[in-house]
């Protein structure tokens, strides 16, 4: 049996059991164009539109297997999208953020302030980062008041990206707007019934290491015990660096940030300091957004020409050892996910700049991409074309479902606080995907069987991703 005629029999069991619901609002057939291709491992199996306004801005996503849901931070309708991963269907938003913000002319969405940003889950509780500096505590179980608590951090602009311990007692959130920026370690509610978040302490880094620059996406990773986050650019790495290379001089490269989740007070780390296993240490090539704990203490970093005009490859770091590997061929990731149930790392690349020694084409930077890269060799598989702008990823490892929003394609209505066209598709590939112009989002699907790969079985729990 080929392979399409597999994947058409599956949809078809599916469907006809329920299992999969396909979205009834779309107008036209879904996942048509070059971002379904047939002959990728990674197949597209529908899409799920999201009712309000077409999707100009979303951010981070985040899975939760054991409760089948998917959430997004969807800043178009001012809050928390949640699909169920084993019907494929909208449940419902979680509002109560800020939204999108425009800037003062209207022509462009400010990310530093709109909102909802970061966000993860641990059981019942889910967290989300604000456009206006607060950690929203959010009860999944509360049907009629689920947010119980919106935390001030300190900052005036967005809480964005975070990570939260396997036990979800502990978690760190990335004011990456600020200047300086700075991160939150907050103790969180684990398994607990009633919300009793706070704030630890804030952590800063040594402003003559990080200078002018932000942090990004932390993971955790439980074979270390530690937080790292990925710093974009840092001072002298290499030495006499300058953050554009201006005049001939090196450009400076990122860095990765080691936080003690036991810190008690407000703590500033300076350079890595291998005795107490914290600090920023330094990395070759990479100017880090995402970060995704994989298998033997891997972490995946979504290397960017949008931090390093050179970067052009993805990294693999071992953060115990401290040694890496460059994948090729694949770059300009926002979030990136690896998923234990297929052990492969997903990249939401933005920009796909893959000629290796020279900056990111203009052209390329709406050569958006679904990046799959094999975490058993870190070798890329395949990548997959989205929406341009295309950033956010994430993947059920319980069904091997891998969820990529797709923004609005063509003019969206012309409402109020919704100018037409900001932040939509330049290209055909999402309103293809997706079956209409509002936005999506795509589901693809990866079989494990079909493909018959080996898997080592040592893999980190669902609550690892960054």
């Amino acid at each position: 049996m080929s392979t399409n005629t597999r994947l058409r029999t599956y949809l078809y069991a599916c469907v006809a059991a329920g299992a999969i619901s396909l979205p009834a609002t779309s107008a036209f057939a879904v996942c048509q164009g070059p971002g379904a291709p047939t002959d990728t491992q990674t197949k597209c199996v529908t899409a799920v539109t999201i009712p309000g306004n077409p999707l100009q801005s979303f951010d981070i996503s985040w899975t939760d297997p054991n409760r089948a849901e998917y959430y997004l931070a969807d800043r178009s309708n001012k809050g928390i999208d949640i699909i169920d991963t084993n019907t494929l269907t909208f449940k419902r938003t979680i509002g109560g953020f800020v939204g999108q913000v425009f800037n003062a002319t209207g022509t462009k969405i400010n990310n530093d302030v709109s909102g909802p940003d970061g966000v993860v889950n641990h059981g019942h509780w889910l967290y989300a980062g604000d456009g206006n500096s607060t950690l929203k505590v959010i009860d999944l179980n509360d049907l009629v008041s689920p947010i119980k608590a919106s935390i001030p951090t300190g900052g005036t602009n967005r809480v964005d990206e975070m990570a939260i311990t396997t036990d979800g007692t502990r978690l760190i959130a990335a004011n990456n707007a600020d200047a300086p920026a700075f991160a939150t370690l907050f103790k969180a509610n684990g398994d607990a019934a009633a919300n009793s978040t706070s704030i630890i302490a804030r952590i800063d880094v040594d402003p003559t290491i990080l200078g002018g620059g932000s942090i990004e996406q932390p993971t955790w990773v439980p074979g270390i015990a530690r937080f790292v986050v990925s710093v974009p650019q840092i001072a002298n790495n290499p030495t006499g660096c300058t953050p554009d290379g201006a005049g001939g001089t090196p450009i400076c490269q990122g860095g990765l940030l080691y936080v003690d989740p036991t810190i008690t007070a407000h703590t500033v780390l300076g350079a890595f300091n291998p005795a107490t296993n914290t600090g920023v240490l330094p990395l070759h090539d990479c100017g880090p957004n995402g970060a995704s704990t994989g298998p033997h203490n891997n972490v995946i970093l979504g290397c960017t020409p949008q931090n390093v005009a050179t970067n052009t490859t993805t990294q693999v770091i071992n953060v115990k050892t401290r040694n890496f590997v460059e994948v090729g061929n694949i770059t300009g990731s926002d979030e990136v996910w690896f998923n234990k149930g297929d052990d492969r790392y997903y990249t939401g690349s933005n920009r796909d700049c893959a000629n290796a020694g020279t900056p990111c084409p203009a052209a390329n930077q709406q050569a958006a991409k679904l990046g799959v890269i094999s975490a058993a060799s870190n070798l890329l598989i395949e990548k997959i074309p989205q929406s341009s702008g295309s950033h956010s990823v994430a993947a059920d490892a319980k069904r091997n479902l891998i969820f990529v929003p797709q923004v609005c394609a063509l003019a969206p209505p012309d409402k109020p606080g919704h100018p037409a066209n900001i932040g939509c598709d330049t290209t055909t590939v999402g309103q293809q995907l997706c079956g209409g112009t509002a936005g999506c989002v795509a589901v693809y699907k990866h079989d494990v069987d079909e493909d018959d790969e080996a898997h080592n079985g040592d893999h980190q729990g669902d609550d690892d991703h960054g």
